[in-house]
């Protein structure tokens, strides 16, 4: 790897708790792109394009854009506004299953390098005060989709198909897979 950071251009704790734990050195230097999708626009074009923006938005040598959003029956679920929303997406979303598009973007130089997974994942029945007592704990907030995997809101969960890091906003993989691409090899603790 190079001696740079690698420049995360997000605010997400879990986002950066992901590279630290694979021993990357980050850098966090927000975007503040607007999250605002298009008329028209899917939500894989949504993601890709927000990701990519987020990454040249902000300075660094290597520079890291993500975007995540959750789509249950043709419908966005971004972050919550208020827990009357979190609720409202939380009951869209019991005994269903739905799908949770991540997209990654690096930018090397003049080269932008990008992929994008899609997970389905599938939530148990529940009801409206047991995801009451969830919105409850404040988790759902900054969260799309009003969940996290990586918490309380396991015990939403039944059963994922797919990448678990992907649903928590980062999949590994496909940053590796990038960083690959790009030329810049991970060494284990380096």
């Amino acid at each position: 790897m190079t001696e740079s950071p690698l420049t995360l251009a997000s605010s997400s704790p879990r986002r950066r708790q992901l590279l630290e734990m694979l021993g990357i050195s980050v850098r966090v230097v927000p975007s503040h792109i607007p999250e605002v999708r298009r008329s028209l626009e899917t939500p894989m074009d949504y993601v890709e394009r927000l990701a990519r923006e987020k990454a040249l938005s902000v300075g660094g040598e290597m520079v890291l854009g993500a975007d995540t959003t959750v789509v249950v029956r043709d419908t966005v679920l971004e972050k919550p506004v208020d827990a009357a929303d979190a609720l409202r997406m939380l009951q869209q979303l019991q005994g269903r299953t739905h799908q949770v598009v991540t997209s990654v973007a690096l930018v090397v130089g003049e080269s932008v390098h990008q992929a994008t997974d899609v997970t389905n994942v599938t939530f148990r029945r529940a009801d409206d005060e047991f995801l009451e007592a969830y919105v409850a704990t404040g988790e759902p907030m900054d969260k799309a989709g009003a969940y996290g995997i990586q918490g309380y809101g396991a015990a939403l969960v039944e059963r994922i198909e797919g990448d678990f890091f992907s649903v928590m906003g980062l999949p590994v993989r496909l940053v590796l897979n990038l960083m690959r691409e790009a030329g810049i090899e991970y060494r284990f603790g380096k």
